[in-house]
């Protein structure tokens, strides 16, 4: 890392900082920033500043140079963090998460973007197609979201206006199988109304700006998005080119052609169309009293029928049918008979707005639910095929602060509380238990703990959801201002409370209106105005009915619960709030059950504007973020751990009394005679099965001694190989080899032990050359068996023990299982030496060896799914393989 960071680029870690103030980090983020550095650790936390331009900083060039390396082996970077969390998912079978978080414009989004980018060009080596399958929907699906998820806000010209979170699947190759997504609080509200500066969801305006003339014809539209209510507000605007989103109507096309390669079919796509059309001209409709006359119910009329026809046609409904669920509703008596309750203006009016949400909700919920229904994994048997594991990957609203916060803002920043208190007992917490863990001593470091604030918003019985639930169930007329009363009643000595009744003198909140909490990321004054009815959010039942009863299939599937009878007695459904509480819940559930990765946006200025970096804005970031504290813990603790197996495998040529093989008492012991070696002793810490380091710089000393010793270790090897002394029969195959192939060295060869399709085990010897992986048989002069390019190979797996099993995977054939058996001294390990051997000779040509332990090996043998493990057998002379019911067991001697 330091090899291509000199120090006029800053600290490449804020760990290394030598004094941990907010000036010293500031000072070193502004110079990273400055010099085209937007990427910095705090050991293995990514902090991210938004360029808010394009930089060279992606694509398979920059993706070669990351694949398969270590954290600290390159400039810090997003494809570090990706490539990390696919590494500890593949090699440890262990679920993955990579948490995105930040406020609103500091590049989450397109910080997912690069993470799904870099996973799918490091998968699916053998190019199958079910894996590109997958991995199609999975980088496509993104501008289909994108277009009805996300809008042009004042902070951000692609905001995401809902929460996403993504399960990848993958099978025991690494290679993505599937995926899932789950969608958190759609702001529905944007559909009716936004702020100046600001746009409804991109969907609509891609509809007006990119359909041809004809299709717009058919939807009864005009180009013109300042002809609709809902659109008007954001028709001057466009998507923001200054940060490179394309045009609408060239994202319609986009978003148009993305369906249709990943699956949807050509009249779920009208269909689609068609309900965004209905959304534009519910949104023009207009009510005004009449006179009874017999004809209009209840004295109320729409000021434009043909709107009403428009949406009869376009959602597949009687025209009657949609008058009536505009103009009345229908309500159960006590008998059980039906009642017709007209609506008065008001009443209206609040019905076809609820209706517009309710329905782009809806859309919005089956687009999600129809990319997971393609992107699902097909065929998968966990008997047959292994446990998948899995990477996710959280795209979240961050923190919102606007000049009048409602209820979504205050779900918004529940959901920041939530991922913040997940980020201290993950990242701080854990910490420390590791420590203790591990028996190293621990510096307690100070951090704020948000968990007050958490309990404010969803403590049982008196939280503010939970007084918010009850003031929506209470019968009678209660009013925002009756829930900010009980609001007050119960928390006003809470120290991350107030309201204006509760501090009179305070003229930045109104009476009766305003209610303000302490979050960890600064003070929101939140309007309690249209608190009750959008966490009811309610809709009339004959809009259910109406749309379960349409001809158009799609959009009928939108509305199961419309089959409901209206005298059907069912009890009350969960409100908005508590179903956003629970979700939230179950997600952080899910991602303290995963190995976490994290990456902590920063946005630079609040105009969006490239090369600048507005210092009071981004130190208030740092400091909710808790990067400080961050760094701290890291600083009184070690950067980097690593168990001493591990640590062996990849360091022990750099040490004479660990290469080949220690005779040291423990790994432990042989760790410490290397570092003591190197004299870097001072900067580690023992822990009980791991080596805890300090600081950075000990583990690139250690990488640079490595990389001087491993091109003696091959020249050495090549000629020990070649030794006139050695197998007269092998040298003569070695040279006519040479002859044939034109290889140019001997990376490894030993004899084996192997076992085959047909279940026999069998002598063979394995060459390994740097063009060439070839299985010989040595009772035939050994006769080339099986010769693989080393381009076709993507792997080996091996197990955590001391055995010599190793499978090798290569790209469209069998996987080969042998055991490394023949080797003097009598049972040495050999498994460090083919494994360096290999990975180092792919990293000089720009490759990555894909390593897998496990202690039972998935396989494939003729497209068939097995396994092999090892079993320790002291009466075993040898090694061997035996099989039943077709899984493989490695018998191994364990005298």
């Amino acid at each position: 890392m330091e090899g291509e960071e000199g120090p006029e680029y800053g600290k490449p870690d804020f760990v290394l900082l030598d004094q941990v103030t907010m000036e010293d980090f500031m000072k070193n983020l502004r110079l990273r920033f400055e010099t085209g550095r937007i990427y910095t650790y705090i050991g293995e936390v990514l902090v991210s500043v938004n360029p808010y331009q394009e930089l060279p900083l992606y694509g398979p060039e920059a993706i070669a140079r990351y694949q398969g390396r270590e954290l600290y082996e390159r400039p810090p970077h997003l494809y570090a963090v990706a490539n990390a969390a696919y590494k500890a998912m593949k090699r440890r079978s262990r679920d993955t998460c990579i948490v995105i978080s930040g406020e609103s414009g500091a590049g989450k989004t397109e910080a997912s973007k690069h993470i799904m980018q870099y996973i799918a060009a490091v998968t699916n080596p053998s190019q199958r197609a079910e894996v590109e399958r997958v991995k199609d929907v999975l980088l496509k699906s993104t501008c289909i979201l994108e277009a009805f998820g996300n809008a042009r806000t004042n902070r951000n010209h692609n905001s995401s206006r809902f929460g996403k979170y993504m399960d990848i699947n993958f099978n025991f190759k690494g290679d993505p199988v599937g995926g899932h997504i789950h969608s958190y609080l759609l702001e529905k509200s944007r559909v009716l109304k936004q702020h100046v500066g600001e746009r409804n969801f991109h969907a609509f305006y891609q509809l007006l700006r990119g359909s041809e003339d004809q299709e717009l014809q058919a939807l009864h539209l005009e180009r013109n998005p300042a002809l609709y209510n809902f659109t008007r507000q954001g028709a001057g605007l466009s998507m923001g080119a200054q940060n490179g989103l394309d045009s609408d109507e060239k994202s319609h096309r986009a978003v148009t052609e993305a369906m249709r390669v990943i699956g949807f079919s050509p009249e779920e796509v009208e269909s689609i169309h068609r309900i965004l059309a209905a959304i534009l001209h519910l949104g023009n409709i207009e009510f005004v009293e009449t006179a009874e006359d017999g004809l209009q119910k209840g004295g109320l009329a729409v000021t434009e029928e043909a709107l009403v026809s428009h949406v009869a046609k376009l959602t597949a409904t009687p025209q009657d049918l949609v008058l009536r669920s505009l103009l009345a509703r229908t309500v159960a008596s006590g008998g059980r008979e039906l009642i017709e309750k007209g609506h008065t203006v008001a009443e209206a009016s609040y019905a076809r707005d609820a209706c517009a949400k309710a329905v782009y909700q809806r859309l919005f919920e089956w687009v999600v639910n129809r990319i997971n229904d393609i992107m699902e994994a097909r065929g998968r048997d966990p008997r047959r095929d292994g446990k998948d594991t899995v990477i996710g990957v959280l795209d979240i609203y961050g923190f919102e602060l606007f000049p009048v916060n409602s209820f979504e803002q205050f779900c918004i920043n529940y959901c920041n509380e939530k991922l913040q208190q997940l980020f201290i007992q993950l990242i701080l917490k854990q910490e420390q238990e590791e420590y203790e863990r591990e028996g190293i001593s621990w510096q307690s470091v100070e951090y704020f703990n948000n968990a007050a604030i958490v309990e404010l918003v969803e403590r049982p019985h008196r939280g503010i959801l939970a007084v918010l639930d009850e003031a929506c169930s209470t019968a009678g007329p209660i009013t925002d201002h009756i829930f900010l009363q009980t609001l007050d009643t119960h928390h006003r000595y809470h120290p991350h409370y107030c309201s204006r009744q509760l501090c009179p003198t305070d003229k930045t909140m109104e009476f009766g209106r305003d209610f303000r909490i302490k979050h960890y990321a600064g003070d929101v004054t939140y309007s309690v105005e249209g608190f009750i009815d959008k966490n009811r959010d309610f809709l009339f039942q004959d809009f259910k009915r109406l749309f379960y009863n349409s001809m158009d299939s799609t959009l009928r599937a939108m509305w199961p619960d419309g089959q409901q009878d209206i005298t059907e007695v069912t009890k009350r459904p969960l409100t908005a709030g508590t179903l956003f509480k629970n979700s939230m819940v179950a997600l952080v559930e899910n991602l303290a059950s995963k190995e976490p990765f994290y990456v902590r946006c920063i946005k630079p200025n609040e105009d969006k504007v490239a090369g600048r970096l507005d210092e009071d804005h981004c130190r208030h970031q740092v400091s909710y973020l808790g990067l400080l504290e961050n760094v701290r813990v890291r600083r009184a603790g070690f950067a980097f751990r690593q168990p001493y197996p591990r640590f062996l495998l990849r360091y022990k040529m750099t040490c004479e009394y660990t290469w080949p093989n220690h005779l040291l008492g423990s790994d432990r012991a042989a760790v410490s005679a290397l570092l003591e070696q190197h004299g870097l002793q001072g900067d580690v810490a023992f822990g009980h099965s791991k080596l805890f380091i300090r600081s950075p710089r000990t583990l690139v000393a250690l990488e640079q001694s490595r990389a001087r010793l491993i091109p003696i270790i091959v020249l050495l090897l090549q000629k020990s190989t070649d030794n006139p002394t050695a197998s007269g029969l092998f040298a003569e195959r070695l040279k006519a080899l040479r002859e044939k192939d034109g290889f140019g060295s001997v990376l490894f060869s030993s004899h084996v032990r192997k076992v085959n399709r047909f279940h026999k085990s069998r002598d063979r010897a394995l060459l390994l050359t740097d063009r060439h992986l070839y299985k010989l048989e040595p009772s035939r002069q050994y006769r080339v068996m099986r010769a693989v390019t080393l381009d076709m190979v993507t792997g080996l797996s091996v197990t955590s023990g001391r055995d010599q099993l190793v499978v090798l995977h290569a790209r469209g054939q069998d996987d080969l299982v042998v055991c490394l058996h023949r080797s003097r001294p009598p049972l040495d390990n050999r498994i460090g030496e083919l494994v360096g051997m290999l990975a180092s000779h792919l990293q000089a040509e720009g490759r990555a060896l894909e390593v897998r332990v496990s202690d039972c090996i998935p396989l494939s043998h003729r497209g068939t799914q097995h396994h092999v493990s090892v079993q320790p057998r002291p009466e075993q002379s040898e090694p061997d393989f035996c099989c039943s019911r077709g899984t493989f067991t490695l018998l191994w001697p364990s005298r």
